[in-house]
């Protein structure tokens, strides 16, 4: 497990800023970046994507998980979201679950500038142990 002090916080920050030029958000006008550091080392991000209908939008954060597995796969690391002015966003319910699947409970994430686990942002996420109790 990474520290927090062993994550490139500012490039993470830097990026997931970065990824908000390229949301597209006109219902909104709220642009979402985020920005993951892969287990391998690389810097991924993605951006929110709204649509007409409400419902099938989505966050940076899935924009995010398509990158790890469209380069690749892994496992993440580190997440940071922001919004379109570099202010902190804290991932919502449906995207915490898709970190705890991605980067596991041990997952950094930076969402309002405090560092917490997935974990910590999720108790008691679903994972595959939850399956064989079905």
């Amino acid at each position: 497990m990474s520290t927090p002090s062993e994550i490139p916080w500012d490039d993470l920050r830097a990026a997931a800023v970065e990824a908000t030029t390229r949301a597209y958000a006109p219902y909104s006008n709220f642009h979402v970046g985020a920005a993951g550091l892969v287990d391998d080392g690389r810097i991924i991000t993605g951006c929110n994507v709204e649509n007409v209908s409400y419902g099938l939008g989505l966050c940076a954060e899935c924009g995010l998980v398509s990158a790890l597995h469209a380069t690749g796969g892994g496992r993440l690391v580190a997440v940071v979201t922001v919004s379109g002015s570099g202010a902190p966003v804290v991932p919502c319910g449906r995207c915490r679950q898709l970190l705890l699947e991605q980067g596991g409970p041990e997952c950094l994430v930076d969402g309002d500038g405090t560092i917490r686990t997935v974990a910590e942002l999720l108790p008691g996420g679903f994972d595959t142990d939850r399956l064989a109790e079905g």
